[in-house]
């Protein structure tokens, strides 16, 4: 449980980090640390999502149960992304 948690926090504040890459420069205004808390908190969702679908609870890290947080994780980066981007129109 303690690994599991470890590593939430850890590979969800390096998705949210790894999100800043996905629109660079002027395409992106999402502040840094909104980004890791969206990693993170995806993270914890994707755990979630997969705990309510069946997962097997295994002992220690499962690697399906970490694609999942993962994946939920980016996605939530991307939408925090699209919600506070700049728009594009010119003034």
């Amino acid at each position: 449980m303690l690994w599991t948690i470890l590593f939430y926090l850890v590979v969800g504040a390096i998705v949210g980090l790894l999100g800043k890459l996905v629109a660079p420069g002027d395409k992106d205004n999402i502040p840094l640390w909104l980004t890791v808390v969206c990693g993170i908190g995806g993270m914890i969702l994707g755990g979630v999502i997969y705990s309510a679908f069946g997962g097997n609870g295994s002992k220690g890290l499962d690697w399906t149960q970490g694609l999942v947080a993962i994946l939920t994780a980016a996605v939530l980066v991307v939408i925090a992304s699209t919600l506070t981007g700049r728009s594009r129109t010119r003034v």
